[in-house]
């Protein structure tokens, strides 16, 4: 477990941090923009879990618990005899999301729209939280052509999307109150 006694540091005072590794980067690292996309995603699950019921805010904890580990993965490059082995993300993780994704999926009417991000609190919410899943997921793709990481975080994420899209359906009384996209009906 981390224990934290100091919050600051005046390490980052002059524009970088440090990786998992202890390497110091630029803030504006592209390591460091896929990890920040994360811990924002993070915190907007934070902020759907104050609106939502039991069950799916069971779904979000685990995930929040699970975007820490991606945090710590992508935050640690790869590199020959570790000094300590790294955390990362293992295909256990992505499966589970699958099951939750065909579990709560049973559950909707199929879609014969798309739909625009909205309808409850949590809902929109998750809407959000999906779209900057999306953009890590981008930023992540970004950082693999430049640097090796764990394939299985880019599925993860990619994963995590689906998931989020179908909770905010979920939690849009299981569809019901979707708001759909009516095509150029503003024309």
């Amino acid at each position: 477990m981390v224990k934290l006694t100091k919050i600051y540091t005046r390490g980052g005072d002059k524009g970088q941090t440090s990786l998992g590794n202890g390497a110091r980067v630029s803030k504006d690292d592209c390591r460091v923009d896929a990890y920040g996309d994360v811990d924002e995603l993070n915190s907007i699950i934070g902020v759907a879990r104050l609106h939502c019921n039991t069950d799916v805010d069971e779904i979000l904890g685990r995930i929040q618990n699970d975007l820490f580990d991606l945090g710590a993965d992508l935050c640690t490059p790869y590199e020959e005899n570790p000094k300590y082995p790294p955390l990362r993300i293992a295909e256990q993780q992505v499966e589970r999301l699958e099951q939750e994704i065909d579990s709560l999926n049973r559950e909707l009417s199929p879609l014969n729209s798309f739909i625009l991000p909205g309808g409850t609190p949590v809902a929109a919410h998750l809407h959000h939280a999906r779209t900057v899943c999306r953009r890590a997921e981008r930023r992540m793709v970004s950082l693999a052509t430049v640097e090796e990481i764990n394939e299985i975080s880019i599925r993860y994420v990619n994963r995590l999307s689906d998931l989020l899209f179908v909770l905010a359906r979920y939690t849009n009384e299981k569809g019901a109150s979707d708001v759909l996209w009516v095509p150029g009906a503003n024309r």
